[in-house]
């Protein structure tokens, strides 16, 4: 009689492999944040969040999958801000986002990774189909927003939808009707009935410390 032990099943009995792309979704799907997170965050609250929604609302015209990130000094004051278009073939990835957010910030406004403590705030709008309820899509906005705040040297701040139903800060439950996604459809609509030509997304440039520079329209995609 012999005594001995059976050997283990083979690994692939057992557990499927994991793909390359179960673990690019597995990656993917860490690079967002909930609301529940976000709110746990101590995200700064903006005092007035209608005046920073209709200011950004009126300088871009945002129109659905169209992102605006603004920085804001300690006044709540807008020192500048880009919009630019999601592409439509980008998935819900939070690496994305981070990236295209950084690229924008570092046209128009300086880093401030040389300050111990962040004294400028970036927050993000943006504008999209469906309702105001948290999407996957605005889990990595949220995620992009925060790692890109860090990699510049600014405070992370606000992260606000636009859609049909209006505007809403997620995380706060802070919202209002206007402005809304239709309207800057509304108002390119009614330049090409007066013949005027389209409103391009624009990039708002400030000064790092004094006053803000005056507008200047430009194409950031």
């Amino acid at each position: 009689m012999t005594f001995g032990f059976a050997p283990p099943p083979a690994a692939s009995a057992t557990r499927p492999p994991i793909t390359a792309e179960m673990s690019a979704a597995t990656n993917q799907l860490a690079r967002m944040l909930e609301p529940s997170e976000w709110a746990a965050a101590g995200i700064p609250l903006l005092r007035d969040p209608r005046e920073v929604v209709s200011s950004l609302h009126t300088r871009h015209l945002p129109t659905p999958d169209t992102a605006v990130v603004a920085v804001l000094d300690q006044e709540e004051r807008l020192r500048a801000s880009a919009s630019f278009a999601r592409r439509a073939s980008a998935t819900a990835d939070g690496w994305v986002c981070r990236n295209a957010l950084l690229a924008q910030l570092r046209r128009v406004i300086p880093h401030d990774l040389r300050r111990r403590t962040p004294v400028r705030t970036a927050v993000l709008l943006f504008c999209r189909e469906g309702d105001a309820r948290w999407t996957q899509e605005d889990g990595a906005w949220m995620w992009g927003l925060r790692d890109a705040c860090t990699l510049h040297g600014l405070r992370c701040g606000a992260y606000i939808t636009l859609t049909h139903d209006g505007w809403q800060v997620l995380g706060e439950g802070r919202a209002g009707r206007r402005p809304h996604a239709q309207a800057a459809e509304t108002a390119e609509a009614r330049r090409a009935l007066n013949g005027t030509a389209p409103r391009a997304p624009r990039i708002a440039a400030g000064g790092g410390g004094g006053a803000p520079t005056s507008l200047s329209r430009a194409t950031a995609r």
